[in-house]
């Protein structure tokens, strides 16, 4: 392990005078850590109740696409309005979705949503609250993550439960997420299990946490609970008898055991099991280790090791937004810190994962890629969407890769240019080469913001106050009945709650909304490595001549 870089750890308690004011105006619930100095291990919290506004909805703008691929099906999700008819109107939404056999299920902060695939009709639309009392539990505190099984044919779901030691897991009857859903809880940690994760594999379903006192004022350390798939997708109700936790306190951090900050577990559903990546918690760069045996009462955890490059990033800042109405600063979207905020994929022994980050002495934040070599925990290549001095900030990127080796990366972006700057929702589609890097083959407008001046908890024509949470989460995840669809959710900026937008009654308040899309990907499938290295002697290739710079954790 390299030494802890003090850049990166700057503070671990947190900003008293920031909770106190926040009290003031919202009630606190939810969670998330942000990366910004000082208190990167500053617990910020959580998801809060915006004090405004009735309900209503808009339509859609149609997306722009320019690639290989065809944007297919595109529509709205949850939305802000939708989760203050149900009396919880929290920001940010945690964006979440994934799609099934023939359904896409979304979680935001409020509510739960199902729609058909085929045509995009919402089926239903519930609170969180409604959805885990009919799954068996009390309560919902937000941070809600959902996958689609595709050996079961099953969904599984989590959040917080009631209080926010608490992790709760549904797990639907069958393939169909409107029938009937069972579920089970277990303490993440004694105080707040911050930013649950998920996971699946062959053997085991990971969930990872930052773990913070039950007061939210000091980083206690990280969780990883292992629980075998059986356990909570086999037969009869889920349970948690195989529970397994690994704590990493504060004080072996920073002795040297870095074990990551919003810990991912790899998903993966071949031989490969037990693979965790992470953002290191003290050290920049990446840690990778293995649960040896998961799901089982001997589990143990292997030495991590810190990928390297590991070199320095700047902390990110407040992204750009145009700001025409009213005035105040472009720069309020907080694009949240480094962690590895979505899921993990591996496919043919790569693991594939992206992060946002602020290249050293550059101003505008990025979405990185990076892919590792799950044997030798070699980093294989490493490439960037933005960064490239367009004055644009990309963040909240969310990655999937189908068994072709093709790659479908989700993101936001936005720039203080108006029109061009509002906060929209885009996607990139790449190739795997031999050598595991990624050949670009498309880029996809799928939605534009409404306003171009969003801010959480301020009024039309005033200045943003206090955090501008965004996110915090986005998702791409892969259709289990056609490896070539991609189905990608991320949020945008809907209009302010006022009569002139449709909103009779309305207070002013800004609102946030989600958008749904599927990718399909036509481009033919990627040849094996064996053939590819005979498709580069043929050609009289050398295979140097291929390979992009592999870019630096820094690089933008």
């Amino acid at each position: 392990m390299k030494g802890i870089d003090v850049r990166k750890l700057t503070s671990i308690s947190i900003r008293a005078s920031l909770l106190a004011a926040s009290a003031l105006t919202f009630a606190a619930f939810g969670a998330h850590a942000n990366n910004g100095d000082p208190g990167y291990l500053d617990y910020d919290g959580g998801a809060i109740i915006s004090p405004d506004g009735p309900s209503g909805n808009i339509g859609a703008q149609g997306p722009i696409s320019s690639g290989s691929g065809s944007v297919g099906l595109s529509f709205e999700g949850i939305s802000q309005y939708d989760t203050r008819a149900f009396g919880r109107g929290f920001i940010p939404p945690d964006t979440m979705g994934a799609v099934g056999a023939t359904q896409y299920m979304e979680f935001a902060n409020g509510a739960t949503a199902v729609y058909d695939k085929a045509t995009g009709v919402r089926q239903s639309l519930v609170s969180d609250e409604t959805f885990w009392a009919a799954a068996g539990q009390t309560g919902a505190f937000g941070d809600s993550r959902v996958m689609y099984d595709r050996q079961t044919n099953r969904w599984i779901a989590l959040s917080f439960a009631a209080s926010l030691d608490t992790i709760q897991i549904a797990v639907s009857d069958t393939s169909n997420a409107l029938g009937g859903w069972k579920s089970t809880s277990f303490t993440g940690y004694a105080g707040i299990a911050d930013f649950p994760t998920l996971a699946l594999d062959a053997h085991a379903i990971y969930i990872g946490t930052n773990d913070f006192n039950a007061a939210g004022t000091a980083f206690d350390g990280t969780t990883l609970s292992v629980i075998s798939r059986n356990d909570l997708l086999g037969p009869g109700a889920p349970k948690t008898t195989s529970l397994k936790q690994f704590f990493t306190p504060l004080a072996a951090i920073l002795s040297g055991d870095d074990r990551g900050f919003a810990i991912q577990g790899v998903n993966q559903l071949g031989g490969d099991s037990g693979k965790v990546i992470a953002v290191g918690a003290v050290n920049f760069g990446s840690v990778r280790y293995d649960i040896n045996n998961p799901g089982t009462a001997g589990a143990t955890q292997s030495a991590a090791t810190l990928l390297s490059p590991g070199d320095a990033y700047d902390p990110n800042s407040l992204a750009r937004q145009p700001y025409t109405t009213g005035t105040g600063s472009t720069r309020t979207i907080d694009p949240s810190d480094d962690r590895i905020g979505s899921a993990v994929w591996e496919q043919h022994g790569k693991i594939y994962s992206v992060h946002t980050i602020t290249e050293l002495g550059t101003d505008h934040t990025e979405v990185q890629w990076q892919v590792v070599d799950a044997a030798t925990n070699a980093i294989i290549a490493t490439g960037k969407i933005g960064g490239n001095g367009d004055g644009y900030d990309y963040y909240q990127g969310s990655i999937a890769v189908n068994s072709y080796g093709q790659v479908v990366i989700g993101y936001n972006r936005s720039g203080s240019n108006s029109p061009d700057g509002k906060v929209s929702v885009f996607a990139q589609s790449f190739n795997s080469l031999a050598n595991g890097n990624l050949t670009n083959t498309g880029t996809y407008l799928l939605h534009v913001s409404d306003t171009d001046s969003y801010h959480n908890g301020s009024l039309f024509g005033q200045p943003a106050s206090g955090r501008q949470r965004w996110g915090d989460y986005s998702a791409v995840s892969l259709d289990p009945s056609n490896s070539e669809n991609f189905w990608i959710i991320g949020e945008f900026a809907r209009e302010f709650n006022l009569p002139q937008f449709g909103h009779l009654g309305g207070t002013g308040g800004s609102r946030w909304g989600t958008w749904i899309s599927e990718l399909t990907i036509e481009s033919a499938p990627v040849p094996e490595p064996a053939s590819w290295a005979m498709m580069l002697v043929g050609f009289g290739l050398v295979g140097g001549a291929l390979r992009r710079r592999v870019a630096k954790v820094s690089a933008a």
